[in-house]
């Protein structure tokens, strides 16, 4: 059951990532929260998900609580040489779960 969960979350994913973004976006930002319930359920980048599951799945839960929130953002640039080891400056900020499903731009 636990590989059907992540192959789904997998497929949600690349399919919000085909989705055409809005003016002035570069990439798809994903907000996650993975536990055993919804009040429980603590904040994950998107490449720990799979890890946070299989600690609820250890724990020896019958259920895991996943939400993934797609919010439009930025791409970041990767350094290039010695620079590579420092972190981004410009770093773009995830979703949050408040407001992910509405962003409005100004001109």
């Amino acid at each position: 059951m636990i590989d059907a969960i992540k192959y789904d979350i997998r497929k949600y994913v690349k399919r919000e990532r085909r989705k055409t973004l809005p003016e002035g976006f570069t990439a798809w930002d994903f907000a996650c929260r993975v536990g055993a319930d919804g009040s429980v359920a603590i904040v994950q980048p998107l490449g720990d998900v799979a890890r946070a599951i299989d600690s609820v799945a250890a724990d020896e839960a019958t259920q895991v609580y996943v939400e993934i929130l797609a919010a439009p953002g930025y791409r970041t640039v990767t350094p290039v040489g010695d620079a590579a080891q420092r972190p981004s400056a410009q770093a773009a900020t995830p979703p949050s779960f408040g407001d992910a499903a509405h962003v409005e731009k100004s001109s």
